[in-house]
């Protein structure tokens, strides 16, 4: 990596706002087309230096057009992409500093790991015993240390995976892009992986660009998340701040779960709004949609309790809603429940095993905090957000 002094790694600063960061890719304006269809539109998004950022969002949404216009598998009809300031747009994939991991590895089999490893020096024209040096060495920052002789078919998934990541980092790029490369394992070291692919990243202390369909996957992984549909990115963000602040109902549905009340954005209440519930009634909601059209109020299961019918509301700091209960899931730990308001509106609830259960048909009383509820969007079309999770969130 070429990072200098002045320009410390995400890692370095301890998670540190990546305004202070210097870009580590950048595209502007990033436009691509196949045939009538728009796969990427007018995409702004800035990468810092040593920053684990993904692109989340479901198949079609563009995230896999857009990591292959950064290593340049694929060329935007406009717009630039530049490394580290540099333009490299029209530049091909082997004269750019960056490496691909794919989701299949793409590992040789008719070659042991070692040799996987130090493809790329062999590209280069490193001599044998160098090349065996490093290969060997990164093998053993990977925890694979003296399997350099195994074949591929020899050794497990997730060491397939640590192989195919040596590969690509044995000759330092200024950026590694990951095309969902957790996704062929199985859930229990899908999990295991995300930990180390983590570690590893800080290890080395470059930018990792990630693309996934799993939000789960992105929230445990990212510094910032780009959360993209229909070829734009709708909100930039950290983690939590796209979990608790979603820009519109899009993000708000397709990060962890959600319930929607609908209804109308009242008067401002101190530093809350009152909306309007569509059944009647009225409840308080963090004003999170800035700007007019339709809105709803989100709730999320983990932060909603169910008491019985007529139980009082413990005070102003709590909303509550009268629903029926419809089904329930038993989860071991907890029941997820699924209660429907006059209204029609669906509410899920998770609530400790332990707790008080409530049989379908139950009359209960939703109860949720007035700072876990927020205001959303309904409408996603043409409201890319940039939230506020660094200079880089300024940009889209």
């Amino acid at each position: 990596m070429n990072a200098d002094a002045a320009s410390p790694t995400l890692a370095e600063q301890g998670g540190a706002p990546v305004a202070n960061l210097r870009p580590a890719i950048e595209l502007t304006g990033v436009t691509k087309r196949y045939g009538e269809v728009v796969a990427v539109d007018a995409l702004d998004v800035e990468i810092a230096q040593g920053e684990f950022f993904a692109l989340l969002g479901p198949s079609g949404c563009g995230k896999t057009s857009t990591l292959k216009m950064m290593a340049g598998f694929e060329l935007p009809d406009a717009g630039e992409v530049l490394l580290e300031g540099e333009v490299v747009t029209q530049t091909p994939p082997f004269h750019r500093d960056v490496n691909l991991v794919f989701q299949d590895y793409a590992l040789f089999p008719h070659l042991n790991l070692r040799d996987n490893v130090a493809f790329g020096l062999k590209i280069k024209g490193v001599n044998k015993a160098e090349r065996r040096r490093r290969a060997d060495e990164m093998l053993a920052r990977m925890e694979l240390p003296g399997l350099g002789d195994r074949r591929i078919a020899e050794i497990s998934g997730g060491q397939q995976q640590r192989v195919a990541l040596a590969r690509a980092l044995i000759n330092h790029p200024k950026v590694l892009l990951l095309d969902e490369p957790l996704g062929a394992l199985d859930l229990k070291l899908r999990r295991a992986m995300q930990l180390e692919l983590k570690g590893i990243q800080r290890d080395v202390g470059i930018s990792f660009v990630y693309v996934t369909h799993d939000q789960e996957e992105a929230l445990a992984m990212a510094d910032r998340i780009a959360v993209m549909s229909a070829g734009k990115a709708l909100q930039i963000g950290s983690p939590r701040e796209i979990y608790d602040h979603p820009a519109n109902r899009f993000v708000a549905d397709f990060i962890g779960e959600s319930s929607f009340l609908s209804g109308r954005t009242g008067a401002p209440s101190g530093a809350f709004v009152d909306f309007q519930l569509a059944g009647g009634g009225t409840i308080k909601a963090r004003p999170g949609a800035v700007g007019g059209g339709d809105a709803v109020a989100m709730i999320r299961p983990e932060h909603t309790e169910l008491y019985q019918a007529g139980t009082q509301s413990p005070g102003s700091e709590w909303n509550q809603v009268s629903a029926t209960v419809g089904e329930l899931e038993y989860g071991g730990s907890d029941v997820h429940y699924f209660v429907n308001t006059p209204n029609g509106d669906r509410v899920q609830s998770r609530m400790p095993a332990s707790a008080q259960t409530f049989e379908p048909g139950t009359q209960v009383e939703i109860r949720f905090p007035v700072a876990r509820t927020v205001v959303v969007h309904t409408d996603t079309a043409d409201q890319p957000n940039p939230g506020t999770g660094g200079s880089a969130a300024n940009e889209i």
